[in-house]
């Protein structure tokens, strides 16, 4: 059972102090409330304490006191995650937003990133190198959440998942200790942390390879909810065939405003958002089959690589209510093209939509043993997302979203991209990783085997 912090002498929080380079906030310091503020604005956890770290020292320092002390202990990053398991009630949360540092060698391409880092602090910093890292979609998401559970996004296809791109990483385990991992140093803790999420340690520092690109061609094209089950079926043809240049993920939405025309506003739509990678010449081309399928609306052209990366940042901003379910699939058969009709046209805010990431191309020829991410196999990685800025319409985007879940689950892969799912139980995170469950069992009773880092998509020691 975990220590209440309230039952911890003054002292052992002044020793702790002491040794941090960086700050401790408590819950009677006046910026405690700003500090337990993550993305998602349903999230309302209240820890005992903060770490602000600075270095790894602070990292170290903070696990020790945590482990010591038996308190609960949530490791934050960006702060991004759906279900808010960057921080815990009551116990010891360690921020690592003041680890950041991004440094780009271009005598190989790679990339040595901090813990706390986000993906736009790395592609403002990769860009004017000409350089790219497989991320997400949303610039303001933290690098250590989305590569340690996979990292799907617009750059999968061409160049596989973050975690396909992950050489090494510096870690912070469970006894204090600090070490390497790659491809020959720790190699069961390399294979862990590729999709197994912060499971096994806390990472102050990636590395990556980055790939030469400066450039895109992409954006939204839209048509009438009416057209989703057209549009669904062409595309699901349509883009497993593809050049691995080209990508895109299909969406049910509402346009919520600007910076879209007026006359689009709060009106409902199936949607494709693109990113083409190759010669800028051969966009045009690449996009006629798409065009041809006749969009009510197309922005689509020539653009920098961090500009598609904060393409929505200004929808997203943090605060909002959130609430995520997802599912991988293999196919979008008829069923499951009647039901995104149905909830497509009766999405209950502007902000709320659904989301499918097709996983072929590069990601796909990775083998499904090679890291924990399991469904190299499946065709889609779905979510659906409940948002709105009003706290009063969180029953409302939560039930839409269950709705919606339960009636596509039934044709699902049966698991779920972990950066996609909430709290959602064991048999969940089970389902998830599928046949390299046990795998990571054996592997988390060796490096952690009183599951201290447990406030996560948890995996317990064997």
């Amino acid at each position: 059972m975990a220590t209440q912090l309230t039952d911890l002498d003054v002292t052992l929080l002044d020793n702790l102090s002491a040794q941090l380079k960086g700050k401790l906030v408590l819950s009677t310091d006046k910026e405690y409330d700003n500090t337990r503020k993550v993305f998602n604005g349903m999230i309302d956890k209240h820890p005992g304490m903060f770490v602000m770290c600075t270095d790894v020292a602070d990292v170290v320092a903070a696990v020790n006191f945590a482990r010591e002390n038996k308190l609960a202990l949530a490791i934050r990053g960006g702060g991004h995650n759906g279900g808010g398991l960057g921080l815990c009630d009551d116990g010891l949360v360690i921020d690592l937003s003041g680890i950041k540092n991004v440094r780009v060698d271009t005598s190989d391409n790679t990339v040595r990133v901090g813990g706390g880092n986000t993906w736009g602090e790395v592609d403002h910093a990769t860009h004017v190198f000409g350089l790219a890292i497989p991320a997400g979609i949303i610039s303001s998401t933290g690098v250590g959440g989305l590569t340690l559970g996979g990292g799907v996004g617009y750059l999968s296809r061409k160049y596989g998942l973050t975690i396909d791109n992950l050489l090494e990483a510096d870690m912070v385990l469970a006894d204090g200790t600090c070490v390497t991992v790659n491809a020959t140093q720790n190699k069961d803790l390399f294979w862990a942390i590729r999709g197994g999420g912060g499971n096994f340690g806390i990472v102050t520092s990636f590395k990556f390879q980055a790939h030469p690109l400066k450039t895109v061609f992409g954006g939204p094209t839209l048509w009438p909810i009416e057209k989703t089950e057209e549009i669904m079926d062409w595309y699901h043809k349509f883009i497993h065939d593809a050049p691995d240049d080209l990508n895109g993920f299909i969406a049910t939405m509402i346009i919520p405003g600007p910076p879209f025309p007026e006359d689009l506003h709060n009106k409902q739509f199936c949607g494709i958002v693109w990113c083409y990678t190759g010669d800028m010449d051969k966009a045009a081309e690449a996009f006629k089959p798409i065009l041809a399928k006749n969009p009510i609306f197309q922005h689509v052209g020539e653009m920098p690589y961090p500009a598609i990366q904060t393409l929505f940042d200004g929808l997203f901003p943090p605060g909002l209510q959130w609430y995520w379910r997802a599912d991988f699939f293999n196919e979008l058969g008829p069923e499951i093209r009647k039901e995104h009709l149905n909830f497509g046209s009766t999405i209950p805010t502007p902000l709320s939509q659904m989301h499918l990431y097709p996983i072929s191309g590069a990601a796909s020829r990775v083998g499904s043993e090679e890291t924990p991410w399991a469904y190299r196999d499946a065709k889609y990685a779905g979510v659906i997302v409940g948002v709105d800025p009003d706290p009063a319409n969180k029953d409302k985007i939560t039930k839409w979203c269950k709705d919606y879940w339960r009636a596509l689950h039934p044709y699902s892969s049966g698991g779920a991209y972990s950066n996609f799912m909430m709290d959602e139980g064991e048999d969940r995170v089970k389902a998830s990783y599928k046949h390299n469950y046990e795998r990571l069992t054996q592997i988390k009773k060796r490096y952690d085997p009183n599951n201290l880092f447990r406030i996560n998509q948890n995996i317990a020691p064997e």
